[in-house]
């Protein structure tokens, strides 16, 4: 079937004969293209209301907006619906759902929150390691498409199980309100 020169060549010869084998063809549709662009009027309403706007707006740190630390360019807010304890989320105080609209002072401070948020949860929780990233778009998965912000997520080898499966519900250990307490005390100390 192939004729194998060396162990490159036969991955290579491999993969192209799965690929050929087992890929889906590709169906064309561009009248789909129409029902796409409904989506622009829906996701313009959307953005009418935007949550980190409105926290921003109260100009506060309090468990009534979830902001543990506001910066010059940047917040660090709790999200009200964690994945695990300690999941925060960083956003610039600008609304926009681009990175390419940010300045670089803005990039560097999200980039800077990054780092000491994941610091603070490490000293808080012990997690075993971290999910750090963003959904740009509706189209990748973000919950608010018009409003940039990066999730930081402390996990533990374990911290999945049959409860989301089966029950439909999320085991959390620990209250936003004293999750709150903790955090925000933390960038007190480091950023104050």
């Amino acid at each position: 079937m192939f004729k194998i020169k060396s162990v490159f060549s036969w991955v290579t010869a491999l993969s192209n004969y799965y690929y050929k084998k087992y890929i889906m063809e590709k169906l064309w549709s561009p009248w789909r293209s129409q029902y796409i662009g409904t989506f622009k009027e829906s996701e313009k309403k959307e953005e009418e209301s935007c949550f980190f706007c409105e926290a921003i707006k109260s100009g506060i740190e309090s468990i009534e907006t979830l902001i543990v630390h506001k910066g010059k360019s940047c917040i660090v807010i709790m999200n009200k619906f964690p994945y695990n304890s300690g999941h925060l989320l960083i956003a610039p105080i600008k609304h926009t759902g681009s990175l390419v609209e940010l300045s670089t002072d803005e990039l560097n401070e999200i980039m800077s929150l990054q780092v000491t948020s994941a610091s603070i949860l490490q000293t808080l929780y012990k997690p075993h390691g971290f999910n750090i990233g963003a959904n740009i778009g509706r189209a990748a998965g973000a919950g608010v498409p018009g409003h940039l912000h990066y999730h930081i997520l402390p996990r533990w080898n374990g911290d999945t199980n049959f409860m989301p499966i089966i029950a439909e519900t999320k085991v959390l250990s620990q209250s936003l309100d004293e999750a709150f307490e903790l955090i925000s005390s933390e960038f007190g100390k480091i950023l104050k």
